[in-house]
């Protein structure tokens, strides 16, 4: 008896470890998402900086998705095989090791530093999962994704509103990079600390590196799965390259709003991501279905863009991004569908499937929209015309996802439901 109550006993201290492992992955999440949006507004001192143009700068951060969706594959599959102590803090450091060369003012050091800011990002999300569902019993295992999705969110608006004001104060873009990878490093020997070792089975083992893919087999030999992909892909590309890339440069220089206005504004669509994910999340659950939540979220995604560019009525521009926010969070909802078209067995290899797709996609949209719209913006004579094709461009992405959406399989809980692929 004495033995089964010394078990229960450090069965409890381990499952608490990994809370706190989870909490410090969390901030790891919020850091990555800060990270990701904070070149946004210091778009001007980056080119001074590295000395190059928008279009470079630009070029230089849309590199960071390609190693973030290429190792997104690799991520929840090093989870399985490796455990938690050895993996995610290993992203994290090189997530820091990214800032620190990002402060160098050379583009390549610009384009190395952007890289591995991607390759170490893509261990967060994956990880708070892993870490929250071997914390919390399965009836707190949404919440606690919630939460991890909205402390990211956050981190993705205060790249924006906290480091701005940061830079309109003066604060050197090195001195600011610096700071952020001493900060994340931390957080990486913090989190190395707090994260307990597991006893891995067998399938952590067997089978050599190949084996970490084979998973993915059956991921992507289902159609449904690029349809998720697609559909979540062309969702996020308006807030990732749109807002988090280009937002403050295209509201300063075509709607020749002041710096901190144009700051503010961008911000709110991140902000708007912690409202809307979990959100559009619950309803979706509470509706009982997938397609109408995406579909008609889209549909206001272009309604609020519309009244962003053309602003037929009287809605202030930031409350218009705020909505805009909101609805973007249907795109957390094809990562919902992705495991529920897919088989038991590869329910993690499926978050790391999707995330490749729907990143993979914003690295190919990303220079798209530099050469047709980004590379005009300073030498664009029709200021109104030009802000209003970069808006039109975005609205057709969300049309997009909503004609790729009806191709999607129903998953909700009011259709009967339907076999995974084998």
């Amino acid at each position: 008896m004495s033995t089964l109550v010394l078990e229960q006993k450090q069965s409890a201290v381990q499952t608490q470890a990994f809370v706190i492992a989870w909490v410090f992955t969390v901030l790891f999440y919020f850091l990555e998402y800060a990270v990701r949006s904070a070149p946004s507004v210091m778009i001007p001192q980056l080119e001074g900086s590295f000395h190059t143009t928008a279009l470079g700068i630009s070029t230089i951060l849309g590199v960071y998705y390609y190693t973030y969706s290429s190792l997104s594959l690799i991520a929840g599959a090093a989870l399985d095989r490796l455990g938690a102590k050895r993996t995610i803090p290993t992203g994290v450091a090189i997530l820091g090791i990214g800032c620190l060369l990002f402060s160098a003012p050379t583009v390549l050091a610009g384009e190395i530093g952007r890289l591995l800011q991607g390759a170490g990002s893509a261990f967060a999300f994956t990880g708070a999962v892993y870490l929250a569902a071997h914390g919390f019993p399965a009836r707190y295992l949404a919440t606690a994704i919630g939460v991890t999705q909205c402390v990211g969110m956050l981190g993705g608006s205060a790249g924006q509103f906290v480091v701005g004001p940061m830079i309109e104060r003066g604060v050197g873009v090195p001195t600011l990079w610096v700071g952020m990878g001493i900060l994340i490093l931390m957080v990486a020997i913090l989190l190395y600390i707090a994260t307990p070792k597991e006893q891995l089975g067998d399938h952590g083992r067997e089978g050599g590196f190949s084996s970490l893919f084979r998973p993915y087999k059956i991921v992507f030999s289902n159609p449904q799965s690029y349809l998720c992909g697609a559909v979540a892909g062309l969702l996020f590309v308006p807030t990732t390259i749109g807002d988090m890339v280009w937002g403050v440069a295209m509201f300063q220089k075509d709607l020749e709003l002041s710096y901190h206005t144009a700051v503010l504004t961008v911000s709110m669509v991140p902000l708007g991501w912690v409202v809307g994910c979990p959100l559009i999340g619950w309803l979706s659950d509470y509706v009982g279905r997938r397609r109408p939540v995406i579909m008609g979220s889209a549909t206001i995604m272009m309604l609020a863009a519309a009244q962003i560019v053309f602003r037929p009525f009287p809605v202030p521009t930031k409350a218009a991004m705020f909505i805009f926010g909101i609805a973007s969070g249907a795109a957390m909802i094809p990562y919902s569908i992705i495991k529920e078209v897919n088989p038991d067995n590869v329910k993690g290899s499926s978050t790391g499937g999707i995330n490749f797709i729907v990143f993979a996609i914003t690295a190919f949209v990303g220079p798209i929209f530099a050469n047709r719209l980004g590379k005009s913006l300073a030498a664009a004579t029709d200021l109104s015309a030009h802000f209003q094709k970069a808006g039109l461009f975005w609205i057709a992405c969300c049309a997009a996802a909503i004609l790729v959406s009806l191709f999607l399989r129903e998953t909700g809980r009011t259709v009967r439901p339907q076999p995974a692929l084998k």
